[in-house]
């Protein structure tokens, strides 16, 4: 059993350019330029909440707006974390987390079944956090889910500071991925019962 999954991927369009590694089996480390600094500080979140090495650097039309940027970053991301889970073998395919931070309340669901889908239930009280658009913070997730392949399930019960319950989110993503791509030892081939994942 390798304890080295990792997924590399370069997305080059007409609006961005990315490069993104991701080593499931890391120590939270990462190293990010992306010219948007709130999802940047996000990233970190995830990554050290999941003890991820990350690596993103992209480049894109911020000038524009961030979207394109966030939407491609988690393009990316979900294609890498399916290149790093490979046959999914012996892993707990299922994981969720809770995170409180103040006054918010997050929690993350999901399911590494090769079927995605999004339920996203959170309403942020500001359109924007610094520059940063918050309705992308759903567009992240969508896109995260559908390149991933994951059912993902994101719920933030309650807050009021919108960088709290944001934060609470990616943290609770971080958390619960982590539990799902544990080795179980039990799990002598893939946790379905189709035989394949």
């Amino acid at each position: 059993m390798s304890h080295h999954r990792s997924g590399s991927i370069q997305r080059t369009t007409k609006e961005t350019n990315i490069q993104l590694n991701i080593q499931l089996d890391g120590q939270g480390e990462t190293e990010l330029s992306t010219g948007v600094p709130f999802l940047e500080h996000m990233l970190d979140l995830f990554a050290k909440h999941g003890l991820f090495d990350l690596k993103v650097v992209a480049q894109g039309d911020n000038e524009i707006d961030d979207h394109h940027t966030v939407e491609d970053i988690a393009i990316c991301l979900g294609q890498a974390i399916r290149e790093a889970l490979g046959d999914k073998k012996g892993i707990r395919r299922y994981g969720d987390a809770w995170v409180p931070m103040d006054d918010a309340l997050g929690q993350v669901i999901l399911d590494l079944s090769n079927r995605p889908h999004l339920e996203f239930s959170a309403e942020f009280p500001r359109e924007k956090v610094g520059n940063f658009d918050t309705e992308l913070v759903h567009e992240f997730f969508w896109k995260l889910a559908l390149e991933a392949r994951m059912n993902l399930h994101v719920i933030l019960h309650y807050g009021r500071n919108t960088h709290h319950m944001i934060e609470v989110l990616f943290k609770a993503l971080g958390r619960a991925l982590d539990t799902a791509i544990q080795i179980d030892p039990r799990v002598k081939s893939v946790p379905s019962s189709k035989g394949v994942l």
